[in-house]
């Protein structure tokens, strides 16, 4: 985002609990995202805000996501209104309407999940009506969410490294379900530009304000396909064995049954979840008309781009053959 935002020739302040890079031309302040006078000395003179900060989804502390993802952002709000920010575009999730079955093609106008797969989800959804809700014509103020979905790219901490990992231990030896099912990835650099896009295009009476738009590659993929040429393109074997949907869903219900019963005696944090069976094995892509229509939003990098620039990027993942 800062990169993009320096590129356009923005001038850009960056707000974080701490320095996480460096950049002469930054202006960082660093504080507690929950209180409201360490924000405000960042967005003052401000007229965009960028709100991206969230714990990583795949942290377990049920607490500190509704602190960031929840209070937080009220938080972030008041602050933007008190330091007279005009927009602010928020980094949600397409997540925001995943229940663990089939979604193709989903448009913006599907309900938020009322079984959300994770408490990650579940406060996201917290997040984005909360910011939605904002957008005041009265105060000046207009508010818009993005939503990406499987953000990948280089430096990425999260997808690729994860997915090596689990090679490694020799965990991706097997495919949930037929293979078929279509997911959206979004490369990093085209989650950047929309909502660069969503700052542009946001103002009075605009078709943005208070509304959510999906942000992807528009070039949904096999979900195993995808991870298969991550890991051939860094010289690990794809999966080979299929294993049923169905029969995957259910051992891992019963698995997060067994830890359930043996929590008060050991602690145990499995990787075979629901969650993530669904998220490996069921449709889940995205219309991005809204954001076509809107915003005039098109990817800038191509799906087949993003994975070769992505591969690149991880030598040290490489495998020696």
């Amino acid at each position: 985002m800062v990169e993009g935002l320096l590129t356009k020739g923005y001038s850009v302040n960056v707000f974080d609990i701490r320095k996480g890079f460096e950049n002469d031309k930054v202006q960082f302040f660093l504080g507690d995202l929950c209180r409201k006078e360490d924000l405000v000395p960042a967005l003052e003179g401000v007229m965009v805000a960028f709100h991206c900060a969230s714990p990583a989804p795949s942290s377990d502390n049920r607490q500190l996501f509704y602190k960031v993802n929840y209070m937080g952002t009220k938080t972030v709000i008041e602050a933007c209104i008190e330091a007279g920010v005009q927009k602010l575009v928020l980094t949600s999730s397409a997540s925001v309407v995943f229940e663990g079955r089939d979604i193709k093609n989903g448009t913006e106008d599907l309900p938020y999940a009322k079984k959300p797969i994770d408490y990650y989800t579940e406060t996201k959804i917290l997040q984005e009506k909360e910011v939605l809700s904002a957008s005041d014509p009265e105060k000046n103020f207009f508010t818009t969410a993005i939503r990406p979905h499987g953000i990948f790219g280089p430096r990425d901490p999260q997808l690729v490294p994860i997915l090596i990992q689990a090679a490694k231990s020799g965990k991706m030896k097997f495919m949930i379900g037929d293979g078929k099912n279509l997911v959206d990835f979004t490369f990093v650099e085209n989650v950047v530009h929309g909502h660069i896009l969503a700052a542009e295009h946001l103002h009075r009476d605009s078709p943005l304000c208070g509304k959510a738009f999906h942000i992807t590659n528009d070039e949904p993929v096999p979900f195993w396909e995808f991870m298969s040429r991550i890991l051939t393109g860094l010289n690990y074997d794809d999966p080979k064995y299929h294993i049923p949907y169905w029969l995957a869903y259910y051992l891992a219900l019963l698995l997060s049954l067994v830890v359930l019963l043996l929590s008060p005696l050991f602690v145990i944090k499995p990787t075979f979840t629901p969650m993530r069976v669904a998220l490996a094995g069921t449709f889940h892509y995205y219309s991005c008309e809204r954001a076509k229509r809107d915003m005039n939003y098109k990817p800038l990098v191509s799906l087949d781009e993003a994975l070769q620039r992505t591969v690149q990027s991880y030598p040290h993942l490489c495998q020696a053959k």
